[in-house]
């Protein structure tokens, strides 16, 4: 690289120099002794090729050409500023706004209490709300699209360099309407493989560990139809077009019209909500002020 030994630094102290006119002011104004000062000066003038200064007496008078050398260091390291400043900006350093993910079933309750709690540590702070599945949630992460999500935490390997606030664990249920509410008190879900099901597109947590507790009763289900979002399918439940296996945190949004019977525990599945956000970012005043609520909303759940 050429010039590699004009530094960011000595061209600091040059400006430094040429607008206090003294070594020692210089000297004081950075920090440092005026030996180094002086050696700066020196250094600079060597890796240029080209005298900067000539000596008058025991003072150094800058040339034109350290002139000119300091009036374009001035800009260098303010458009250096603008780009670290704006830089900041782009990792949400510097702003007054945090783009937040989350899966549709957590916005009865845990988002807006996480929501209100985090506005109430940054009032200024400006929380944009992402909904999605899991998976299109997690890819948004990876590639900058928000900066934190509060979803069911992957059993693959997606989690590297990503940070895990838990919030809470949930469990799978049967839901059904309440006019074909199960009779026994717990399901055995391998007496339910002629039943008619509907169920989350693929790519939604819900939908893992759908199949996933159907794989451990050994049956595939029959699925009549997939839905976009978890308020739809409790609707279509809710009227009678099949049953589905919901967490029970969406008991609130229809629990009168919608019956939530508990799996045996030999089929149950389990989701860890949690906060999840990129571990470059844990710097992130915004994304310190969204984990310490998490925290705290954790120890009022437990």
């Amino acid at each position: 690289m050429m010039y590699e030994e004009v530094t960011l630094r000595k061209l600091e102290i040059l400006c430094s120099f040429i607008r206090t006119g003294s070594l020692v002011k210089t000297a004081d104004e950075l920090q440092l002794s005026s030996v180094s000062v002086h050696k700066a000066l020196h250094s600079l003038e060597t890796a240029i090729g080209c005298p900067l200064f000539v000596k008058e007496g025991r003072q150094l008078k800058p040339l034109p050409a350290a002139l000119y050398l300091a009036e374009g260091g001035i800009e260098v390291l303010e458009e250096l500023d603008r780009v670290l400043k704006k830089t900041r900006a782009k990792a949400g350093l510097e702003s007054k706004q945090i783009r937040l993910g989350s899966m549709y079933s957590l916005t009865a309750n845990i988002i807006p209490r996480v929501i209100m709690g985090t506005k109430v540590r940054r009032p200024d702070l400006d929380i944009d709300l992402y909904l999605g599945s899991n998976a299109d949630l997690m890819k948004k992460l990876h590639e900058g699209d928000v900066d934190a999500i509060v979803i069911a935490v992957p059993n693959n390997g997606e989690l590297d360099g990503i940070e895990i606030v838990p919030l809470f664990e949930d469990q799978l249920y049967l839901a059904s309407s309440k006019n074909k509410k199960p009779k026994q008190g717990s399901v055995d879900l391998s007496n339910y493989e002629h039943e008619k099901f509907l169920t989350l597109q693929d790519g939604f947590a819900t939908t893992s560990g759908f199949y996933d507790a159907f794989g451990l009763a050994r049956i595939t289900p029959n699925v009549v139809m997939k839905v976009g979002d978890i308020f739809t399918l409790m609707n279509m439940v809710s009227n009678d077009m099949g049953r589905s296996l919901l967490p029970g945190r969406v008991k609130a949004l229809m629990g009168d019209a919608l019956d939530f019977t508990p799996l045996d525990p030999k089929y149950q599945v389990t989701q860890r909500i949690a906060l999840m956000y990129l571990q470059a970012n844990e710097s992130n005043p915004n994304i310190l002020a969204l984990a310490a609520e998490a925290r705290m909303l954790q120890r009022k759940i437990k």
